[in-house]
């Protein structure tokens, strides 16, 4: 009933890879329900449905799930927002905002795409490095 597999043990699912320390693609998740205040920073991918209150930087991808917000200014490399931004955003490559995506703040990224419905209200400076999005 409770026999050895004979089935290779090192065999994981791609998504339980990235929460057992595949260093390569790891992720942090902030869950819906979780809020943070403060400075926060991450070396690596950041998938954001919980709320954050302060700073953002991620060194590498940032996913901003439907139930997220984010009070604060943000920086990442790259970006892809559903959720809510109250505050200006830096993304040194490449920003979707899909379509329920809402911004009140400033947006400077090297390319944006822009799904229908979603919704900005800022200054938008798209093509050049990104800096800072108060220039």
């Amino acid at each position: 009933m409770f026999a050895s597999s004979t089935k290779d043990k090192k065999t994981t699912s791609p998504a339980l890879a990235n929460t057992i320390g595949n260093d390569k693609d790891a992720t942090t998740v902030i869950a819906k329900g979780t809020v943070l205040e403060g400075k926060f920073a991450c070396t690596e991918n950041v998938r954001l449905d919980g709320s954050i209150h302060g700073e953002v930087k991620v060194d590498k991808r940032l996913v901003m799930g439907d139930s997220s917000f984010v009070q604060g200014n943000i920086v990442a490399r790259d970006a892809a927002i559903q959720g809510r931004i109250k505050g200006d955003l830096v993304v040194n490559g490449a920003l979707h905002l899909m379509e329920s995506a809402v911004i009140e703040g400033n947006i400077s990224a090297r390319t944006m795409v822009v799904d229908e419905g979603a919704r900005y209200n800022g200054t938008c400076k798209i093509g050049e490095p990104a800096t800072s999005a108060k220039n």
